[in-house]
């Protein structure tokens, strides 16, 4: 209980800080003559967004996601090392490691892009965008592909827990178009420059950039691409683009398009794990068709 608690502490006081950095932001905005770069109303349904992300999230990690973690312990290395500068310097890498390969598989794969779609579906850059989450990600299985290595390590879970949640708090503070001392040290670390390419839906832009808080994982495995040589940036999506400031809706819609997809193709399960934007022949004949038909 003690350990949940705290949880909820660092959550309330990262989302306290979360807030002020977003008015902080959108008044520099307002000051520099550019309101558009925020919408109150698209703000709004970013934080309802990650209200609903964290507390669906927040009852999974606390009433599943901790016990599967201690199954999986039980098959790893069962290392446990003492508490000291090189096992946090340990953790801080597998678990960012871990979040490479699950951020990914959450753009390689279609059953895990239909929860992760959501946060690219903005069209704004701005830090309530790193808010705009989806709570189907903890059904979907995606948060496999960050937990289950460490656990197989055998790190202490409340170690993992906060080191986590720092990854992510970090990666709040990615989604800007303003100056940030962060980009400064963009050998290493992942920043606002960074991450603006990975948001980026023109052909250069796509599946970039994969890294939490390092940038190190995209230069060794060849995903990495520098603002300057990425083009112009268009956020968004590259098509299927939802005009809709339901939270609902926005968290929801690719699921519903992507059994439509399933049922096009025949059924045809291979829908589900290729990448987004696969077509299998039968949907092929069947766009063919349809575009005949409207000409």
């Amino acid at each position: 209980m003690n350990d949940i608690l705290h949880a909820l502490l660092f959550i309330g006081l990262a989302g306290a800080v979360f807030l002020g950095v977003i008015a902080a932001e959108a008044y520099y905005w307002h000051r520099k003559g550019r309101p558009e770069m925020y919408s109150f109303k698209e703000t709004l349904t970013n934080l309802t967004m990650g209200a609903n992300y964290k507390i669906v999230d927040g009852i999974a990690v606390a009433l599943f996601i901790r016990v599967f973690f201690d199954w999986v312990y039980q098959f790893g290395f069962q290392y446990q090392p003492v508490h000291g500068i090189w096992s946090i310097l340990l953790i801080f890498l597998v678990v960012d490691a871990s979040f490479y390969l699950c951020h990914f598989m959450m753009h390689k794969v279609r059953w895990f892009w239909t929860s992760h779609v959501t946060h690219h579906s903005a069209e704004r850059m701005n830090y309530s965008t790193a808010l705009r989450q989806n709570f189907t990600m903890v059904f979907n299985g995606a948060w496999l592909f960050w937990w289950v290595p460490v656990a197989l390590v055998g790190f202490d879970k409340n170690w993992v827990t906060l080191a986590i949640e720092l990854n992510l708090a970090y990666q709040f503070f990615l989604h800007t178009e303003t100056y940030s001392p962060l980009d400064k040290f963009g050998a290493v670390l992942n920043t606002p420059s960074h991450h603006r390419v990975h948001h980026g839906s023109n052909p250069a832009q796509i599946d970039t950039n994969f890294g939490g808080v390092l940038i190190i994982w995209d230069k060794i495995f060849g995903t990495f691409v520098p603002e300057e040589k990425a083009g112009v940036i268009k956020y968004g999506l590259v098509d299927r683009q939802p005009h809709s400031l339901n939270p609902i809706y926005l968290q929801v819609h690719e699921w519903g398009e992507m059994f439509r997809d399933f049922r096009n193709s025949g059924y045809d399960f291979r829908v589900f794990w290729k990448a987004p934007g696969w077509k299998s022949d039968k949907m092929q004949q069947l766009e063919a068709r349809q575009v005949r038909q409207a000409g």
